[in-house]
């Protein structure tokens, strides 16, 4: 790696832009995503915004430097180059995939229910992060899988729904990260599994669609946190399970994709906290359901992969909340659903594991929001589908559980 400081590069085109920006604390972690990007042929930081730049081919550029004294400016040496390393960290007590995964405000992450050996599953352990090691806490009252968990805003975190060998359900219930115990709270006002949970700004919890295990549901409801208690709210136009739900800028929550009696969707629509009412927006291209989405820093959401009416895919798409509109962007290396997707603290966003139609997939790849275009980074040291994601304080990647040819994992990993 070579340096020149008080420069910067006189960008006179597009392919000479930044494909992507981001702050960050100093010149030596910039030096460490461009590292890490495979991609990356140069970076400038600015020292006075701590903004770093990270730029694609820029050979023709080097001539190219226009003096900036906040400035410094780093090319890439071919063969110093390498990847983010995926590392095994402590396993779960318990192999368990469809269950949820919740990091506290302590910076510990819960574990909760899910599927395994011994069947559907009640317990609940916790990830430490400073030691890599789980320990198990309380167990819930009802074992459920295909649940949803949602941290408020006093720190617990509300289980609701879900389904055990008994059916759907309709049941709540409250974890104490101080106690490490549970109780119950009150029942929702309609049975659902396959449901999606979004935390709103008023620190209401936003529980909508779903199964309940004769028809798909088009209902929603909100759990306010300080009484405790459920009031139903206004039905989306379209009955849905098994959707995605991403929480706007502007407040509003899009709601895309999933599943219902008709077949796989490609609608999506707009919850507006201050009304309660859900309005229509712009179609997706293609129909999907156990799908990913993500909130870009720019305020768009992108869509990634899931089931369509070819099977697994590998599209995505970009809606833009100013227009209402979807765009197409580049297609994943490979066609992928149950995976997870993770927004990076750089602006990146990471894609894991799944499924592809055929095979169980360890391969996982990023997507850089100002270029469109996807790179494959390191695999996974273990295939896994249905497993969870989650960022941690010292922005890790936290990946748990899931499943593959061999059966239930209780394995965990990190990038």
């Amino acid at each position: 790696m070579s340096l020149t400081s008080d420069s910067k590069f006189q960008c006179t085109n597009t392919t000479c832009l930044p494909f992507i920006s981001f702050i960050t604390s100093n010149i030596r972690n910039c030096q460490i995503v461009c590292l890490t990007q495979s991609h990356c042929r140069a970076a400038t930081f600015h020292g006075s915004t701590s903004n770093c730049e990270l730029f694609g081919d820029m050979l023709n550029q080097n001539g190219n430097m226009l003096t900036d004294v906040d400035a410094t400016t780093m090319n890439i040496i071919s063969g110093t180059r390498f990847q983010p390393e995926w590392t095994t960290t402590g396993n779960m007590s318990i192999g368990r995939y469809w269950h949820t995964a919740s990091t506290l405000v302590n910076g510990s992450v819960l574990v909760v229910g899910g599927s395994g050996n011994g069947g559907y599953l009640n317990s609940a352990e916790l990830y430490n992060p400073s030691t890599g090691t789980w320990t198990t806490t309380g167990n819930m009252g009802t074992v459920r899988y295909i649940h949803t968990a949602s941290v408020l805003v006093n720190g617990s975190v509300l289980v609701t729904g879900g389904q055990n060998s008994g059916g759907d359900l309709i049941s709540a219930e409250l974890y104490n990260p101080s106690t490490g115990t549970w109780t119950n709270t009150q029942d929702m006002n309609v049975i659902r599994a396959a449901h999606i949970a979004s935390t709103l700004a008023n620190g209401s919890v936003l529980v909508a669609g779903g199964y309940n295990g004769t028809s798909y549901l088009n209902s929603a409801e909100l759990y306010n946190p300080s009484t405790g208690t459920w009031t139903i709210t206004g039905s989306m136009s379209f009955a849905r399970a098994w959707h995605t739900a991403s929480t706007l800028a502007n407040g509003l929550v899009l709601f895309t994709g999933g599943d219902n009696s008709n077949g796989y969707l490609n609608s999506a629509e707009l919850y507006n906290p201050s009304t309660g009412t859900w309005t229509t927006t712009g179609n997706m291209s293609i129909a999907r359901y156990v799908h990913t989405a993500s909130t870009l820093a720019s305020g768009s959401v992108l869509v990634v992969g899931g089931s369509g009416n070819g099977g697994c895919l590998n599209s995505a798409e970009l809606y833009n909340p100013s227009t209402g509109t979807w765009t197409t962007t580049g297609n994943m290396s490979v066609a992928r659903c149950y995976h997870t997707e993770s927004t990076l603290s750089y602006g990146s966003v990471l894609v894991t594991g799944g499924y592809d139609g055929a095979s169980f997939l360890n391969s996982a790849e990023l997507y850089h929001p100002s270029t469109g275009t996807w790179t494959t980074t390191r695999s996974m040291n273990v295939a896994r589908e249905l497993h969870t994601a989650s960022t941690l304080a010292n922005r890790e990647v936290l990946l748990t559980g899931g499943s593959n040819s061999g059966g239930y994992l209780n394995s965990a990993e990190l990038y």
